[in-house]
């Protein structure tokens, strides 16, 4: 069943990309794992996930031993405290969810002690709705300034969520217009060594056919694979 639902989700992904011009192989499907035990995942990584995520540090902490992340990239998408930033540098390759220069900084310090540049991404509030974590768009240029003085952490691309409506038209304005904040921070800064945008993760499984036709490069889809 799980290996059919992933199948699924990956052909969905493929019609998406091809109705808009797109190589399926520009979007990384990120499996977000947070409700599902071990064992699952583990069925998932064999049926070919590549990409696993979590939204706590404290389940990664319990559910990883258990799984085999041989090849495996692992995930933090959801809201992390700076108290947690020494176990999540330890676990994750990539932390989605940096969403103030605080926590950056205490990612950057935790990673030194521990002999490692962290890959990063901002996450970005473009919907403007209280309940949603991320740096407002304002910020993001003394964000950026942040980053480049620092040697231990590397910033990737742009991490954002819709906002919660069902309105589609306000859901791809949110996705364009982080797009083009992302498009505009590599021009920007083209040259530099701590931020490469390579990633630009956007879409969830309600939502990341909207999010693909925006210029997603990675969608986070948990329960229409983990069902």
């Amino acid at each position: 069943m799980l290996k059919d639902n992933l199948a699924a989700v990956r052909s969905r992904i493929d019609a998406v990309c091809r109705a808009c011009g797109r190589d399926p192989q520009s979007v990384t499907l990120v499996g977000v794992s947070k409700y599902s035990v071990a064992a699952t995942v583990n069925e998932a990584i064999a049926a070919g996930l590549t990409d696993i995520a979590e939204n706590r540090v404290q389940s990664a902490k319990e559910k990883f031993p258990l799984v085999n992340l041989t090849g495996v990239k692992k995930h933090l998408i959801g809201h992390l405290q700076s108290n947690k930033a020494k176990d999540a540098v330890a676990i994750f390759d990539l932390i989605q969810s940096v969403d103030s220069i605080s926590l950056l900084l205490e990612i950057n310090r935790r990673a030194e002690l521990a002999g490692k540049v962290q890959d990063i991404l901002l996450q970005v509030d473009l919907a403007g709705e209280e309940q949603k974590f991320g740096l407002p768009e304002l910020a993001v240029p003394i964000f950026l300034e942040a980053v480049t003085r620092l040697t231990n952490v590397r910033l990737l691309g742009l991490m954002t969520m819709a906002p919660l409506t069902e309105d589609q038209a306000l859901i791809s304005a949110v996705f364009k217009r982080c797009h083009t904040l992302f498009r505009t921070i590599g021009r920007e800064w083209p040259a530099s060594e701590r931020i490469k945008m390579q990633h630009l993760s956007m879409g969830m499984s309600g939502d990341f056919a909207s999010a693909i036709a925006e210029g997603a490069t990675m969608v986070r889809i948990g329960s229409l694979i983990f069902k």
